[in-house]
């Protein structure tokens, strides 16, 4: 017997208008869709003359609500997924029954479409070739600072989502952990207030107050610069290690791995000083 298809389907993150032909012609003519919230899911549904019945699915009934859906789609009926806003499985639910789909051969589809990081990177002015994802730091203050503690040494550009009531500490502890960068802060994507906040990081930990805290919140981070090391600057790093009786080899390591540069460059400088004395 033929399964049903897995339909992943993105929806708008602010404008109804942005929703596209194929998202209305698939949310009409699946058997359910599972909502994140079906009152807000309505509003759209209602908006384009979608009648499907819809289901909650969120991260409370996730697990829950899995075993009915695999047992629809088995039996060859269609199911579609959507969140409040963006696409299902980007810090939304859906990622536990994308994997066991996959695992009972039923075929899945995600359709392209909108997401709110994509929009507020492009629209930062920083680099786009190489971005790192991060999504929602974690809620406990340890954890959050452990998170950025790993990801200060990235060189790629940086994308964290973010609740209006955590914004303030949370570009504290960036600050604090990765000292200034450029950033942009974004909100209220495609929306009628749609604002972007670009500057220096510092600043906007400074001058908090001039930020509007409505909506959810995208930040794009700078990436980690690589520091220029002369030398000269290097040669009294690598005496400083010397005069702690520290090896050649310890000093390259312990110092390519504190200024993020090359071991065999450090190396090669201490053992030629070495070599001098």
């Amino acid at each position: 017997m033929k399964t049903g298809t897995l339909y992943i389907v993105p929806t708008p993150i602010g404008n109804l208008g942005d929703m596209t032909l194929r998202a209305v012609e698939i949310l009409k003519q699946v058997s359910l869709i599972g909502a994140e919230d079906t009152r807000n899911s309505r509003t759209l549904l209602d908006h384009y003359g979608i009648s499907t019945p819809m289901a909650s699915y969120h991260k409370f009934n996730e697990k829950k609500r899995i075993d009915g859906f695999l047992d629809k789609l088995l039996a060859g009926d269609d199911i579609a997924i959507i969140s409040d806003a963006g696409t299902p499985g980007i810090s939304d639910p859906s990622g536990i029954l994308i994997k066991e789909a996959i695992e009972n051969d039923i075929p899945v589809e995600t359709l392209p479409g909108a997401t709110a990081f994509l929009p507020a990177l492009v629209s930062s002015g920083l680099p786009m070739d190489r971005f790192y994802f991060i999504g929602f730091l974690p809620e406990k203050h340890s954890e959050r600072r452990e998170l950025l503690h790993k990801l200060e040494s990235i060189r790629d550009t940086l994308i964290i989502y973010e609740a209006p009531h955590r914004l303030q500490d949370t570009l504290k502890d960036i600050v604090k952990q990765f000292n200034d960068r450029k950033i942009c802060i974004a909100r209220e994507l495609s929306k009628r207030f749609e604002t972007f906040y670009r500057g220096a990081l510092s600043y906007y930990v400074e001058h908090f107050d001039e930020i509007t805290l409505k909506g959810e919140f995208v930040l794009v981070l700078e990436g980690a610069q690589e520091k220029e090391y002369t030398d000269e600057k290097l040669q009294n790093l690598i005496n400083e290690r010397f005069h702690q009786n520290k090896s050649v080899s310890r000093t390259a390591r312990e110092l390519s791995q504190e200024l993020k540069i090359s071991k065999n460059r450090v190396y090669k400088l201490a053992l030629q000083m070495k070599k001098d004395t």
